[in-house]
């Protein structure tokens, strides 16, 4: 009775989110363990076949470090940020175009639902500028998102299931590593989604990252950044690009553990969710 009642529960959802965009960036154990890689591919199939429009955006810091670490080639972050020379930014487009993006599309692809695997440079889909590290040291070729073409998305979407690499280039031509959560936030704002979802591997936002016990169910945007300079780690970013989100016009944004199976659909289909949502302010 009780996997009835969830379908009951899922129902208004479904209904509420049919034909809507759903941007989720994809990463963390949800990207590397075997078992999740395939529960992730079929809770993506799902949302398309109830009549969502998902699209998935991705990194893959850590096969670049991997691959990098073979070549014996330095790897170097600056605040969190990729030190990027020409010879990285490579590597970093064979790994992420070459390898992750199309093992996600095989996998969404063999679960039921065909996919197109998509980077920055792809109908021009992300242009980029140079930038530096918060403290303004220059970290190369690291990419901060200036335009979104949100037309390739719109066509390909109708059929297909975006899956897009976090690079993209310059108006010159030069290629760049991008932030993943930014490059999401960006695309959400762009195709004005309803939705965008985190995966991560915290149980959400903790109001005490030192207690899995702590996590905030929900908040408004403007509480998020009010708190913000008190924030350190990786919860920064997503943060910030959530608060980017929903000024830019997003719905919702939730950040939700990967490590949890069917944590996308066990957030937006149950009244209680997993995460964190934050909204806009009230």
């Amino acid at each position: 009775m009780r996997d009835i009642g969830t379908l009951l529960e899922a129902l208004p959802y479904i209904r509420e989110f049919h034909g809507r965009t759903v941007i989720i960036k994809y990463g963390g154990a949800a990207m590397s363990d075997p078992r999740l890689r395939e529960e992730f591919a079929r809770d993506v199939v799902l949302l398309k076949y109830v009549g969502m429009n998902p699209v998935v955006v991705h990194g893959g810091g850590p096969d670049i470090t991997s691959y990098m670490e073979r070549l014996e080639m330095p790897v170097e972050f600056v605040s969190g940020l990729r030190v990027s020379d020409e010879a990285t930014v490579e590597i970093a487009k064979m790994v992420l175009v070459g390898k992750v993006n199309k093992d996600i599309v095989l996998r969404l692809g063999r679960h039921g639902q065909p996919a197109v695997g998509l980077c920055g440079d792809d109908g021009r889909l992300l242009r980029v500028e140079r930038q530096t590290a918060p403290g303004g040291e220059d970290i190369g070729f690291v990419g901060r998102i200036a335009r979104v073409n949100a037309d390739v998305l719109h066509h390909i979407a109708q059929d297909y299931i975006p899956v897009i690499a976090s690079v993209g280039a310059d108006a010159a031509g030069r290629s760049y590593n991008i932030n993943a959560d930014e490059a999401a936030g960006a695309i959400a704002r762009e195709l004005g989604a309803y939705k965008i979802v985190f995966l991560t591997d915290v149980a959400g936002w903790l109001r005490d990252p030192a207690d899995p016990d702590s996590r905030i169910t929900q908040a408004g945007a403007d509480e998020v950044e009010a708190a913000l300079p008190d924030i350190g780690g990786g919860m920064r970013p997503k943060l910030q690009a959530c608060i980017d989100a929903i000024y830019g016009g997003v719905g919702a944004a939730h950040i939700v553990d990967g490590r949890v199976a069917h944590s996308v659909l066990l957030e937006l289909f149950t009244d209680a969710g997993i995460g964190t949502k934050i909204h806009p302010a009230l």
